[in-house]
């Protein structure tokens, strides 16, 4: 979603414009405040704010931008500023925000990768050392392969993921 914040009385028109050229929902807020409190209910992917505003509600700026959360802030002069440059701005903001989702997934799959490998590593290390354990009983030492078995089979599936990356 992307919310355009703007007391322009062609805000519709410009919510149009956007939602047709983006495909993605367009709330329109007529203030900072009340962008805001929008911030606060829903999560969105872009914020296009009027310059207009940023200047005229300064106060209200600062917790506006407090409230984006992961939404890409897009600073546009509508007075000044037509629907294609419009346009251009937004899409250059969504796409960049998709990129940079994309990104942030990869790193954490990477990093949730590496922590389970050690831990896979540490638990096959320590099933190998109490199965060398002299004197086990057979019950025990069958629960112990039963274990190492699964931990290998838990090694396989996430070296197969990571080959999927």
């Amino acid at each position: 979603m992307i919310l355009l914040v703007t007391p322009n009385l062609h805000g519709e028109d410009c919510a149009a414009v956007i939602h047709k050229a983006t495909g993605t929902e367009v709330v329109l807020a007529d203030s900072l405040r009340s962008a805001t409190g929008l911030l606060r209910t829903n999560g969105y992917d872009s914020v296009v704010l009027d310059q207009y505003l940023l200047e005229t509600e300064a106060d209200d700026t600062t917790t506006l931008m407090q409230h984006l959360g992961t939404a890409i802030p897009v600073q546009v002069n509508l007075a000044v500023s037509g629907m294609d440059r419009l346009v251009r701005e937004v899409r250059s903001a969504v796409q960049r925000r998709q990129r940079e989702q994309v990104i942030a997934r990869r790193a954490a799959q990477e990093s949730l990768h590496n922590e389970l490998n050690g831990t896979v590593t540490a638990l096959l290390l320590h099933c190998e050392l109490a199965l060398a354990t002299p004197g086990l009983p057979a019950s025990v030492v069958g629960k112990l392969e039963t274990a190492q078995e699964l931990v290998n089979k838990l090694r396989m599936q996430l070296h197969s993921e990571a080959s999927k990356d």
